[in-house]
């Protein structure tokens, strides 16, 4: 059977009734009856030479069980996926406000801030580096001495045609610069974990982590551990969209755990601490210069890029690369220029979220085909449609699309949007003191990992002794209902109601390696070795029923609920006694998927090029407040291309979510961290959107079958959000006439570019 002809089943959220009722239990959640606090003194300066660390105030504490340094680290002493250049604890450098000196284990919460109060260190301040392009000049201090490329993280090129000629020989061309701020994750769960060396000797660590099978590789290294001493679980995520996507608490627990004699030890950064210490959307700033011909045809496009990673690399090199393939949208140019660079400051850390780059240099590109319409007298979205990549075009890395490719239908449902076709009636009804405008952007996205890195996935599934069936899943779920969308795609192979099987949360101990929960990669790389396990299993267990019922003319045995059926005799057999006649290696069946890639962009670009992408349209209106410079978006409707919706609750909610955090990266979420120093430290000064803050988001599906995924399906999780910033921003300039290159747009900002006589920032 075809996926495009299998009945994927409906019906609620499996993991709801667990949440909604507080049953459902989170890394923050764990505790016993003794165990040990565990928290870090940090630094708060951003850089400087260091010296002793003084504990014996703290350990004369009452309550205080052990205070720790990088002296009692026998491993590496440092995380990093690609670089390996972050510390657990600071060693002889302090790179960044959040840097960890000294690790105190404590009885008490309470005792844990008393010692930590105490911790003094010896440090030599030193010159630190802030500006993205400055770090770059040979005299910038540097951030990391034995780095030889001085502050260069990583750079990347894109060569296709002749950019330069192009722009030369276009009949219009446009320039902007374009600037985007850090953006905090605020996730609901802040970091957290539980940890404790098992009856075997076995570092264990249940943490609020995207990526467990990665972690464990890590925890390992930096801490000396052999690897099959270390297991890390990872159960529902509190919130993470990339956060967690890289180690947080992990090796902090594990070198606490290892020193507390057997006794459990638990970590959970408060909201302060978690604003200081975690992963921050990378900051960017955009030089753009794109031609076109009098039709409106895109003809040469160039761009340098700047990434700020802060002090560590990180996957900051691979974010600025995602951003880079993705500088000319979502667009058929045939002659492009491109530029990134990701550099080291003593700023903020900076790491994965939600759209990986790509909103950055959304941003920047969707301003400029607006900017070239307005030149040309030309509809934004004919323009947009005229160059929208279809199938069997080269995009701007040089790949050739053969994958689906919904981005024309996207701009389609746009273009026959009330909103959009009664844009001009809606912005003259103005009130007072009140500007309208509405703004339109498109975006492309990838799907999974890039061609060096094998984007694949390993499920299993057991029928076990009691006829129930169990799926292990391998990706974590951090809220956006992955788990639950398993099980019914497993149900919906094996005949199940997907209510009676049980999922088995991440686990290093009994699950197997299948890549992080990231990347829009869950549901159709996983979901596609679910399907494998499921199609396994089932040929298993029909097999071992034709042997019961003996030889049949009419089809063989069929699965149902809870049971195999004969098709002819209607005779029925419980999948216990099924599974009674199975050997246990029988019982238990993998599935594996390798998603497809192109080996051969490996030579051409930095990890390779993607080959599936997802997209979509977007449109906004908003009202601009002349007097105070607010701005609202009072409406929304964002059109997405992610293949085939197999679950239209989930999909909507991911829609819903990703605008909302959009909306709050363009207009309400200003990190201010001046000098390095966290001049925002909490909920209090960093305002994300409340649900009365956003408008009602009008998700559209476009639904192209896409044949590799798991019925249909591509990914949702990360394409949506790229499209808010440059939709709010080019309705600004519909309301306004200003062009505002400037993320977020604070009040501030506003007024100041409304009382200018045009022109942009």
């Amino acid at each position: 059977m075809k996926d495009s002809e299998r009945r994927f089943p409906d019906g609620p959220r499996l993991d709801a009734v667990s949440k909604v009722t507080g049953r459902e239990k989170y890394a923050a959640d764990y505790y016993s009856g003794k165990f040990l606090w565990a928290g870090v003194k940090r630094a708060l300066i951003p850089h400087a030479r260091l010296g002793a660390v003084h504990t014996g105030s703290a350990l004369a504490l009452p309550g205080v069980f052990r205070v720790l340094t990088h002296r009692d680290i026998a491993g590496s002493n440092r995380v990093g996926l690609v670089k390996n250049d972050q510390p657990v604890l600071a060693d002889n450098t302090i790179r960044h406000a959040g840097d960890a000196v000294a690790l105190v284990l404590a009885e008490t919460r309470e005792t844990l801030a008393a010692a930590l109060e105490r911790i003094t260190f010896d440090h030599e301040p030193v010159p630190g580096v802030f500006d993205v392009e400055e770090a770059l000049e040979s005299e910038a201090p540097k951030v990391h001495e034995a780095n030889e490329e001085g502050n260069l993280v990583r750079c990347v090129t894109i060569a296709k045609g002749d950019a330069g000629a192009a722009l030369r020989e276009s009949d219009v061309v446009v320039e902007g610069f374009f600037e985007t701020s850090r953006q905090e994750h605020a996730y609901l769960e802040t970091e957290a974990g539980w940890a404790h060396v098992d009856d075997r000797g076995v570092l264990t660590i249940i943490a609020s982590t995207q990526t467990p099978y990665r972690d464990r590789a890590e925890i390992a290294r930096s801490l000396g551990l052999e690897l099959e001493k270390v297991r890390v679980a990872a159960p529902y995520l509190g919130g993470a969209f990339g956060g967690k996507d890289g180690i947080t608490v992990q090796c902090l627990l594990g070198l606490a755990a290892l020193n507390t004699d057997g006794v459990p030890v638990k970590m959970w950064w408060d909201r302060a601490e978690s604003f200081l210490a975690g992963v921050k959307r990378l900051p960017a700033r955009m030089y753009y210069r794109v031609g076109a011909k009098k039709d409106g045809t895109l003809h040469g496009l160039t761009g340098r890029l700047y990434f700020d990673a802060g002090a560590y690399a990180g996957l900051c090199g691979e974010i600025m690369a995602m951003g880079a393939e993705h500088a000319g949208s979502a667009y058929l140019i045939p002659n492009v220029s491109i530029e990134g660079r990701c550099v080291y400051t003593n700023n903020p850390v900076g790491g994965p979220f939600r759209g990986f780059g790509v909103p950055q240099a959304t941003f920047a590109m969707e301003q400029a085909v607006d900017m070239l319409a307005e030149k040309l007298s030309l509809d934004p979205l004919e323009v947009r449609r005229k160059n929208a990549l279809k199938i069997g075009d080269v995009n701007c890395l040089g790949v050739k699309l053969t994958y689906s490719t919904g981005i024309r239908e996207c701009i389609d449902r746009i273009m026959e949007h009330p909103f959009w076709k009664e844009r001009r009636t809606w912005k003259s009804s103005a009130p007072e003191w009140k500007k309208r405008g509405t703004g339109v952007g498109c975006m492309g996205h990838a799907v999974g990992y890039p061609a060096l890195v094998p984007d694949q996935a390993n499920a299993m599934l057991e029928l076990k002794k009691d006829g129930t069936i169990r799926l292990y899943s391998s990706l974590p779920d951090m809220g956006q209902g992955n788990a639950s969308t398993y099980l019914r795609i497993a149900s919906a192979i094996l005949d199940q109601d997907p209510g009676t099987m049980e999922l088995v949360q991440p686990d290093t101990d009994h699950g197997l390696p299948s890549g992080s929960s990231s990347a829009s990669r869950t549901t159709y790389t996983f979901g596609n070795a679910v399907i494998k396990a499921a199609e396994a299993l089932k040929s298993t267990i029909l097999g071992c029923a034709a042997r019961i019922f003996g030889p049949s003319d009419a089809g063989g045995p069929l699965l149902v609920p809870g049971k195999v059926r004969d098709a002819i005799s209607g005779r029925e057999v419980p999948l216990a006694d099924i599974a009674r006649f199975l050997r246990d290696n029988e019982r238990s069946q993998k599935g594996f998927f390798r998603a497809p890639s192109d080996e051969s962009t490996i030579e051409r670009f930095y990890l390779g090029a993607h080959v599936l992408f997802s997209y979509g349209a977007h449109l906004a209106r908003i009202e601009v407040d002349t007097l105070t410079g607010g701005i609202e978006v009072v409406d929304y409707v964002a059109v997405t291309d992610a293949g085939a919706v197999i679950d239209r609750s989930l999909y909507d909610q991911q829609v819903q979510g990703s605008v909302a955090q959009g909306i709050g990266y363009a207009l309400t979420e200003d990190y201010a961290a001046p000098g390095g120093m966290h001049a925002t430290q909490n909920l209090s000064t960093y305002i994300v959107p409340t649900s009365l803050d956003l408008p009602d988001v009008v998700s559209v599906p476009v639904e192209p079958f896409e044949e590799t995924g798991p019925f249909g399906m591509k990914g949702i999780g990360e394409v949506v959000i790229s499209g808010c910033l440059p939709a709010i921003a080019n309705a600004f300039y519909d309301a306004c006439g200003v062009r505002i290159t400037r993320a977020p747009f604070t009040p501030e900002r506003v007024l100041s570019l409304i009382s200018r006589e045009g022109g942009g920032e």
